[in-house]
């Protein structure tokens, strides 16, 4: 079994892409399943096989403990943790090839707790990749596509796993725009250029170029594969991506 963990900012597309992997998998005939770990969640796109909301309920914590919503999701991520188990067995009993894991909303949730690397290092899996979304539309503005990059290096030096950078619902941008996008990613050189041009204040660029200068050391892959959850496009050569990465436990983001 593979499990593919969904990560980004809330409203990047997360639940839509899990959604749309799952709907695609099953029109290939692969045996896919999702695992909700979002424990506020009210509404979902797709009927997740696993669901954390079936351990642990955000209301009754806030009322239990007199905590307003955020502390209460903050001791529900907590908690899931020690369901891990019994998620594993859930799990087990679906068995899928592929476990698709829609994060929660609140990407500090999974991503800067403790409990976000506990839960991805316990989930059972023979290989486990990190899909990190970049918003197509906030990312228009190079300072903000800048500040994904700084991100999505956070989330990988989390949870050292092999990690794909996803341009996620570009079915919303034209296409001049996307290949704007893409060639930000391909070429730093172009996305100084785009800062420079940018107007804003000398500082605030000055800062975003040291960030992303100190980023770039790292040497990590900081390209990007772009898709819609809404029309699959693009959906074959991430699929492809992935099993190359899980295959070869590649790791860079």
């Amino acid at each position: 079994m593979y499990a593919i963990f969904i990560v980004g900012t809330a409203g990047s597309g997360k639940s839509m892409l899990t959604a749309a992997l799952l709907e695609w998998f099953s029109r290939k005939g692969e045996n896919a399943a999702a695992l909700n770990l979002d424990p506020g969640v009210l509404n979902l796109p797709y009927e997740p096989d696993i669901d954390v909301r079936n351990y642990v309920s955000v209301d009754e914590l806030m009322e239990k403990y007199r905590l307003g919503p955020n502390g209460a999701l903050l001791l529900a991520s907590d908690i899931i943790v020690d369901q891990i188990e019994q998620v594993n067995r859930e799990i087990e009993e679906v068995n899928p090839a592929y476990l698709i894991i829609d994060t929660p909303g609140q990407m500090e949730l999974f991503a800067f707790r403790v409990s976000g690397p506990l839960i991805a290092k316990e989930i059972k899996a023979d290989g486990k990749i990190v899909l990190y979304l970049f918003d197509a539309p906030f990312c228009l503005n190079p300072f903000n596509y800048a500040s994904n990059i700084f991100l999505s290096a956070a989330v990988f030096l989390r949870f050292t796993l092999p990690q794909l950078n996803v341009l996620s619902k570009v079915d919303l941008l034209p296409t001049e725009k996307v290949k704007e996008i893409l060639e930000w990613a391909s070429s730093p050189g172009s996305l100084k250029s785009a800062l420079e041009k940018y107007v804003v204040e000398s500082n605030v660029y000055l800062l975003s170029k040291d960030i992303f200068d100190a980023v770039a050391r790292l040497r990590l892959d900081f390209s990007l594969i772009a898709c819609s959850a809404k029309t699959y496009s693009n959906f074959t050569g991430l699929h492809a991506l992935n099993l190359r990465a899980l295959n070869r436990g590649e790791v860079g983001v």
